[in-house]
């Protein structure tokens, strides 16, 4: 036949590429013997001029049928003319080596690790391992086709992937760790709620410190009397119950989602609404919230405190809503994020009535309309603070509406309410008498008896024409 060298010379296997299933499809052996048949389909022998003819079984229940990659149950003669075939063609095909099938597993495994490491973006990381995977089986399909090399593909592939994705995994674990680390460093600075702010929406948060103007809700809370306590406390015993009343209205302002603004001395300031809003009215009834809270938590501290021989404390809250501008504020050395405004200042002029007026919190009126629907509010006074052209209305925080309260005092306070409008429309006489019966019933009120001494005081020295009832304070 002439191909004795296309014969390999030695006894390995040699894996071969198959022509189609089709190839080689077998004719019955009676077709020589009929003339007709003879004549029609091999033209009288011209068909099988040069080709090699092999005589053999194809039916399957003659049994000599072979599975192969191409047909399961392939005819044995079939089998020889495609491995013929192969031999004469050179469609031999060839394995990786063992050193390069270490070598490409052990480069995938490495180039996956180096995608994740310098990459340092999930999507992107795994848009090339997916890729890369890809480009890979297109190599070993071009090998195939035009160098007959079979290319080592699923241990390679099941390295690459492998890495990539423990690669991912671990890099996920240790952000996570870090930021976890992170924010458990930052909070000991910062609010909770502007870390997670910082940590999780970084482009708006990084805009807030350029300024923004926007509304929010302004909490100030200080020891009253704390200079004096100052003065003849024990330092460090001072300095331990400080700590402690700190540690309690600060997890009271993060229990109710506020920003620590800062501690100015012994005074806190919390704000809602700056780094994160839940809605203008949410904000403010979570600041009241906050109010309350304090109020509870103070009350607890100083009854233990008592049992302890320390000294109690005192606080006054103020608390109002207004536009604020936000931002980066400070020097170039040092800048904190804050809020400033004439609705800081108000509330911060609030926190100092409290020692007036005799009560723990005080709302500015913006405030008090924010919160009125799910808490108890009682009317204080008309007040003109220092910086402030224009009169504001501030109101007293009782409790909230779901919190049981006395009854009988909400009743009573709507003679209260109905003295203190007599008073400010200068039915005197009207109001003493108002005052006097509330007085009946709670002899130790204190804004009852501010309003009916003055009441009594202007039954018979009334005021000029001008008074509005305003009280003007000069002093922060």
């Amino acid at each position: 036949m002439g191909h004795a060298n296309d014969v390999a010379r030695d006894l390995q296997s040699h894996p071969i590429r198959f022509s189609s299933p089709n190839a080689y499809a077998p004719r019955p052996l009676y077709e020589i013997f009929d003339p007709t048949l003879w004549r029609a389909n091999y033209h009288d022998g011209a068909l099988l001029m040069g080709k090699i003819i092999m005589i053999g079984a194809s039916s399957q229940i003659a049994h000599d049928v072979v599975a192969t990659p191409i047909d399961a149950d392939m005819p044995g003669p079939a089998l020889h003319f495609h491995v013929m075939a192969a031999t004469i063609d050179h469609e031999f095909l060839r394995s990786t080596s063992l050193s390069a099938a270490y070598a490409l597993v052990g480069g995938a495994g490495l180039l996956a690790w180096l995608i994740i490491a310098f990459i340092r973006r999930p999507l992107l990381s795994l848009l090339l391992l997916v890729g890369a995977s890809a480009a890979y089986l297109g190599l070993a399909r071009i090998l195939f086709d035009k160098a007959g090399l079979l290319l080592l593909t699923v241990p390679v592939l099941v390295a690459f992937l492998a890495s990539g994705f423990f690669s991912l995994g671990f890099e996920y674990v240790l952000e996570s760790l870090e930021k976890m680390r992170t924010r458990r460093t930052l909070e000991r600075y910062v609010s909770k709620n502007l870390v997670k702010e910082i940590l999780d929406n970084p482009e708006s948060f990084y805009n807030t410190l350029k300024g923004v103007r926007k509304p929010a809700t302004m909490l100030f809370s200080d020891i009253i009397g704390f200079t004096t306590l100052t003065e003849n406390a024990d330092p460090e015993k001072l300095v331990a119950q400080l700590n402690e009343y700190l540690t309690r209205m600060v997890a009271v302002v993060f229990e109710n989602e506020g920003t620590l603004d800062k501690f100015i001395g012994d005074a806190v300031m919390g704000v809602w609404g700056m780094a994160r809003s839940a809605g203008v009215e949410n904000d403010a009834k979570m600041a009241a919230r906050a109010a309350l809270g304090m109020r509870r938590e103070l009350k607890l501290l100083n009854e233990r405190w008592k049992k302890e021989g320390s000294t109690p404390l005192g606080i006054g809250i103020g608390i109002n809503h207004g536009d604020v501008l936000a931002g980066n504020i400070g020097s170039s050395e040092r800048a904190d994020l804050t809020v400033i405004g004439d609705a800081v200042n108000l509330a911060s002029r609030l926190e100092g009535l409290t020692r007036i007026y005799g009560v723990d919190i005080l709302l500015g009126s913006s405030a008090t309309e924010l919160v009125r629907d799910e808490f108890y509010v009682r009317s204080v006074a008309r007040v003109q603070v220092k910086g402030k052209t224009k009169p504001v209305e501030i109101s007293t925080l009782l409790g909230a509406r779901n919190e049981p309260l006395d009854q009988e005092f909400l009743k009573r306070l709507e003679s209260y309410e109905e003295a203190l409008q007599k008073f400010r429309a200068r039915d005197f006489t009207g109001a003493k008498n108002l005052f006097s019966q509330f007085l009946e019933s709670y002899p130790n009120d204190g804004l009852a008896y501010l309003y009916f001494g003055r009441a009594l005081e202007y039954e018979t020295q009334p005021p000029d024409e001008s008074w509005t009832a305003v009280e003007t304070f000069q002093k922060k």
